[in-house]
């Protein structure tokens, strides 16, 4: 087993109110079983959602033991299900300034878990979908769908050109469900989700995610200014720190609505662990999760998560990682598509935003964000090694 830090470049820069990203600092893991199967796992860490950087996760990397990985002897696909549950990363002191949460260590975890399961599932020739199909049974979560429906984005952009050309991008690829960041300094929101509507249409599901960009004593008017263009959702309105009040504001949103308008409030950032699932649902803080592979530190934790979100009547969204590669997005689609109660779906953006791809399959959804599921063994991808190689910035041998 082996780890590389790879850097991705991004096609265009991509803003919100927490971060501008150009590029990548990705995780990708390799995982070779003694029949010579191969599997592939990939984590994007994220200082600002679960503490760790790139940094961190190489001191992880180098502080864990994973010699126990070899006692297993998976011999069933099951049993690397089990492998994988148990693997703990090591715990090491986060970056100067950051408080760790029970998320510190998502991005290892996560890129372990995949590069396991890929390599156990290609070695018993069923797809990594197939054995997560069978998990999310016993959980009552299981779905079987025949193609996996994406949602357009439009990230933070300022004038009015740039926000017409950005609606009008969603309305000819024919999504009928775009999210759109809001929050970001020197943008008028109002104006922004003005200009969208005006184009996508009455008919097109609109939600807002804000990154963490207001405070408790201002969402409820920023929401209430944003009403007439019928939102139905926003995404991490305050930063993890006021989580705690967004109960009140919950039970305001709802005073200013019927039921078949309420604007849902969604955790992101705030919905890194089964632990945070377990402190909304009981603080009654949110409508939904938005669950993320990477990190909530792979499919395993997200399937528990969508358990309990389903037991707590918490809707769902399988959200992504800005500028994953081929294999994220594979993890992603194989969750789409097997897994239900997901009420939107984000990913597999590949060609679009991604300079370099990391796998020869081009996962990218097409008109409408339509994609097709994936049936191969694995992951059902191929990663270029060469390529992989030729971005490396680092290489670790973890056994």
């Amino acid at each position: 087993m082996t780890a590389r830090l790879v850097r991705v470049p991004l096609k265009r820069p991509v803003r919100h109110a927490s971060h501008l990203r150009t590029e990548n600092d990705t995780l990708l893991v390799r995982c070779e079983l003694s029949d010579g199967s191969i599997g592939w796992g990939e984590a994007l860490p994220r200082i600002y959602v679960t503490g760790e950087s790139a940094d961190s996760v190489v001191r992880q990397l180098e502080a864990t033991d994973f010699e126990p990985l070899t006692a297993w002897s998976f011999d069933s696909p099951e049993t690397a299900i089990r492998a994988v549950t148990d693997f703990r990363p090591a715990m090491i002191d986060a970056d100067a300034g950051v408080t760790p949460r029970e998320c510190f260590g998502n991005s290892v975890r996560c890129a372990v878990e995949l590069a396991v399961l890929d390599a156990v599932c290609r070695a018993h020739r069923v797809s990594v979908g197939e054995l997560l199909r069978s998990v999310a049974a016993t959980a009552g979560l299981a779905t079987q769908r025949s193609d996996v429906v994406y949602s357009g984005v439009i990230t933070s952009v300022n004038g009015r050109i740039r926000q017409y050309r950005s609606a009008i991008k969603m309305k000819v690829f024919g999504f009928r469900n775009v999210k759109v960041k809001v929050g970001t300094d020197g943008v008028n929101d109002v104006l922004l989700l003005k200009r969208i509507r005006s184009v996508v249409g009455r008919s097109t599901d609109l939600r807002t995610d804000a990154n963490e960009a207001w405070h408790c004593e201002e969402v409820v008017d920023r929401l209430r200014q944003l009403a007439q263009f019928r939102v139905t959702c926003v995404e991490q309105p305050v930063p993890h720190a006021e989580i705690s009040g967004l109960a009140e504001i919950r039970r305001e949103l709802k005073r200013d609505c019927d039921a078949a308008s309420c604007v849902a409030v969604m955790l992101d950032e705030s919905l890194c662990s089964p632990e945070d699932a377990d402190r909304a649902i009981e603080g009654q803080i949110c409508d939904m999760f938005n669950l993320r592979i990477s990190k909530c530190g792979g499919l395993i934790p997200c399937l528990k998560i969508a358990q309990r979100a389903a037991a707590g009547r918490i809707g769902c969204q399988l959200g992504c990682m800005v500028g994953e590669s081929g294999i994220l997005s594979a993890a992603g689609r194989h969750f789409a598509a097997n897994v239900s109660g997901l009420r939107f779906v984000e990913g597999s953006y590949g060609r679009f935003l991604v300079r370099d791809q990391l796998t020869y399959e081009d996962l990218t959804f097409g008109y409408g964000g339509r994609a097709a599921v994936l049936s191969g063994i694995g992951l059902g991808i191929t990663v270029d090694e060469g390529r992989v190689a030729a971005s490396s910035l680092r290489e670790l041998r973890l056994l």
